[in-house]
This record gives structure tokens, sequence and C-alpha cells, in this order.
């Protein structure tokens, strides 16, 4: 009786190991298209279920057919290697494994224009509840929001380094960029501030906790070469300029940082190398040793180039801008505050 008993319990216990449950996840995990086709790497924007793609304009006439790599046991519709064309807005939805997950990613074919930037519109993520402006209806702006709010604050706007303000240039909506204090959770971390952030391309959510640097993915392709990059801002620096411990420092006080680049893609720069990579062709940067302000100013500043140098075919720009010009290093003041407005890329 005991050895069945014993049989019985086994056998119940291998059953339930064996029963391993259905995967619940839903994800686009890689969007593959052919490299030939494309100006630039695809983004696929978890956040937002966006998945953001740059084309060259034969396949943006002829349709593309992507592979997809989904969460274990996931299906999408279309299916992955389907022939898709833009005529209509064109969107797939992904159901998990386990048939209790179902998302839906919209697919955002990225052309800019005029490089004219006003930032009009502005939109809330949904979950997380940070603002972003749209160029166009589509997503090419990013910020250091996402890494923020995997800090734990409130799913509200004004709680996030950077937002809209209906302060603008004209009156109408900007760019408000201001840094401020680190949480708890944070400061477990290390990090006693936030700046604000704000720049063309995309910020990489997987990588916000290993390497927040590298997850600021800089630039959108671009096709002439640029000769100015012109714009208005504001700006008023924080009280009390602190170290990255938290310290105050004498004598210092905080500035702005503002600036575009230009260099060879399709790889995106970001936080790590913007400053260095032997990719960068040319860059404008604004002087930032000038008195703070309330009134917006009018800048005009050349891209130099640099000898030697030469564009590529996967030619991108970046313009990055933050309110504490340390604040890749989580130094600066609380309370610094940059506006920006109508900011322009001009061709030669």
């Amino acid at each position: 009786m005991k050895k069945i008993l014993y049989l019985f319990v086994m056998f119940f216990m291998v059953s339930c190991i064996g029963e391993e449950p259905l995967n619940p996840e839903a994800d686009v995990e890689e969007f593959t298209i052919d490299p030939q086709l494309l100006t630039s790497k695809t983004i696929i924007d978890q956040a937002n279920r966006k998945i953001l793609i740059y084309l060259k304009p034969e396949a943006y006439q002829n349709g593309i057919s992507p592979t997809l790599t989904l969460s274990k046991g996931a299906t999408s519709s279309p299916a992955s290697g389907t022939l898709i064309k833009f005529d209509q807005p064109v969107f797939y939805t992904i159901s998990s494994e386990s048939g209790g997950n179902q998302k839906k990613y919209d697919i955002e074919v990225v052309e800019i224009g005029t490089w004219t930037f006003n930032f009009e519109t502005w939109f809330a993520n949904r979950e997380s509840g940070y603002e972003f402006p749209l160029d166009n209806d589509i997503q090419i702006w990013s910020s250091g929001n996402p890494g923020v709010a995997l800090s734990g604050v409130p799913s509200q706007a004004d709680v996030y380094p950077t937002r809209s303000t209906p302060n603008g240039f004209n009156g109408t909506k900007a760019a408000q960029l201001t840094t401020i204090p680190g949480n708890q959770l944070s400061e477990f971390l290390g990090i006693k501030l936030f700046p604000g952030s704000f720049f063309l391309g995309d910020f990489n959510s997987e990588q916000a906790l290993a390497n927040p640097l590298a997850a600021t993915e800089f630039g959108q392709p671009y096709f002439d070469m640029p000769d100015k990059f012109t714009g208005y801002y504001t700006y008023t620096p924080g009280a009390t300029f602190q170290d990255q411990a938290g310290n105050p420092v004498a004598g210092q006080k905080d500035r702005f940082s503002l600036y575009a680049v230009m260099f060879n893609g399709p790889d995106r720069l970001n936080g790590t190398n913007i400053n260095t990579s032997d990719k960068i062709i040319a860059r404008a940067e604004l002087p930032n040793d000038v008195p703070a302000s309330t009134e917006f100013k009018r800048f005009e500043v050349p891209f130099t180039y640099i000898p030697g140098r030469t564009p590529g075919n996967n030619v991108m720009v970046a313009i990055v801008a933050s309110s504490s010009y340390q604040g890749d290093t989580y130094r600066g003041a609380i309370g610094s505050r940059l506006i920006v407005d109508s900011l322009r890329i001009i061709a030669k």
C-alpha cells in the first residue's frame, strides 16, 4: 500500500512539473526589415506600442515584408513575413500564447520634412503619464522621462522634468526642461537629481537601469547638408549647484546644453559617445555662458565641419537639450529651467 501511495505522489508531482503555464506575454521583440530598404534602424517603442520605421522611397511605395520575433508562443496578425503597404494605416495585433493578453502595435513610417519644430502638439504616455510632442502625428522626439518613470513617480505630467508649457515663443506651446530632485528610489541608486533632457531620437528603456547614458539614442535621418541651427530659448539656473553626492558646490552656477550634431548612421549615437564618436561630421552648439533670461532669445549657430570626415549613405542629425549641462553625471542645480521653441535645422 505504501508503494502504491508513493507512486501516486510521484506521478502527481511529475504531472504538475510537466504542466508549464502558457506564456501571458504578447510583445514584439524584434521587427526585422531588409537593411537595404532602410535609412535608419527600426525603433520598437514598447511604452507607447509603436514601431517606428525609416524607409527609402522605393520601399515605401512597394511595401515591405517584415519578419517578427514575438514573445514565446505568441502569434501576430498579419503574420510575420506578410507584405504590408502604406496606402492605409498599418498595425499588428499580437496575441499571447495563453490567449489572455493582446497588444496592438501601430506602424509609423518616419519622414521629417521641413526640420522646423514648434512643439504645438503633445500627448501623454498611456501608462506613466509623461508628455511627448508629435511631429506630423509621429513621435520623433524623446527625453529622459521614461527613465524617471522607472523610479516610481506618480502618473502625471507635472512631476516629470520634461513637459510642455503654454508659455512658448509665440504665446503657444513649447518644450520646458527643469532639473528636479531625485526621489527615494533614485537616491538609493545614488541619483540625487534628474535633469530635464530633450532630444531627437529614442529612449531605450531596456538600457535605462544597466547603462542610463546608452539609453538615450540620438538622431533621425537627414538628407541634406546642414548649414545652421536656429531657434529660441529662455534659461534660468537653479539657486544652488550640487555635485553627484548632492553636496553644494560653492561658486559654481548651472548652465544649459543645446546643440545639434550631424553624423554617419545608420546606428544612432548615445550619451556615451555623442561628444567623442569618430562618426561625427559636423556640430553646431549654442554657447551657454550667457546671462539668465526669462525673455526668449533667438540663436543662430553655424555647423562646424570636421576636416577629413565625409558624409556616407545614411546621414543622421541629432538635436540635444538639457537644463543642466552636467546632468549626464547627475550634477546641476535643482530648479534650473530651459524652455526651447521653434528649433530649426537650415540646409545649405
